[in-house]
């Protein structure tokens, strides 16, 4: 499908609804004419001045499931444009740039050159901090999702996408894996979509289809 594909789960009394799924942007290639229809030029270039700074500096980098990483910030890029409908480029850009702090040598400091402190703002919300000594790589992650029930909206936006980009293609991590990060999904990320109502409405439709991974938790 053009927009995103669709993946049947029961509703209510037996009927059929669709969980949308993101995943048709593959590279730029794929993202460009999209966001051309949807935006404005100017954000869009500004997008995609944002793709080449995150492709410098993720370079080579995959995701657990052995896909460059740049499909996961553009899995995150297409859920805010074609189904969340946002149209900031602040938001869209740092939708973009979420993970290079977190996970390349890139600093805030980077960030606010290129792209300006609202940007870099945003990015560090949703950036987890390195464990201390003698702290918990878990414990620091999880106490990083409770702070961002007091994040801006526009940090929440770029959260709520970034995670239903991981938990969409759930089932593809290891089976031990799965459980665990659908419960931590459910106690940290879904409340966030409260007052969002397409987010509330997906992630819904989500539990729904990953309820059985419930029954892995350890």
């Amino acid at each position: 499908m053009s927009r995103a594909e669709q993946i049947p789960v029961s509703g209510p009394c037996g009927t059929m609804t669709a969980m949308e799924t993101f995943t048709s942007w593959h590279s730029w290639a794929d993202a460009e004419p999209g966001l051309r229809l949807r935006l404005p030029a100017e954000v869009t270039a500004e997008i995609a001045r944002a793709v080449e700074f995150a492709v410098a500096h993720h370079g080579d980098q995959r995701r657990k499931t052995g896909v460059p990483y740049l499909e996961h910030l553009l899995e995150a890029l297409q859920i805010l444009v074609d189904g969340a409908e946002v149209t900031s480029s602040d938001v869209l850009v740092a939708a973009v740039l979420h993970d290079v702090v977190e996970d390349t040598p890139c600093t805030l400091a980077d960030v606010t050159a290129g792209f300006g402190p609202r940007v870099a703002e945003l990015v560090s919300w949703v950036t987890i901090p390195d464990a201390g000594p003698g702290e918990d790589r878990r414990t620091v992650r999880e106490a990083h999702l409770r702070r961002l029930r007091d994040a801006p909206r526009d940090a929440r936006l770029v959260k709520l996408a970034d995670r239903m980009s991981n938990v969409q293609t759930l089932r593809n991590l290891r089976p031990s894996e799965q459980g665990p990060y659908y419960e931590q999904t459910v106690a940290y990320v879904v409340p966030l979509a409260a007052g969002e109502p397409w987010f509330a409405g997906w992630y819904a439709s989500w539990q729904e289809e990953f309820a059985d991974l419930a029954e892995r938790v350890p």
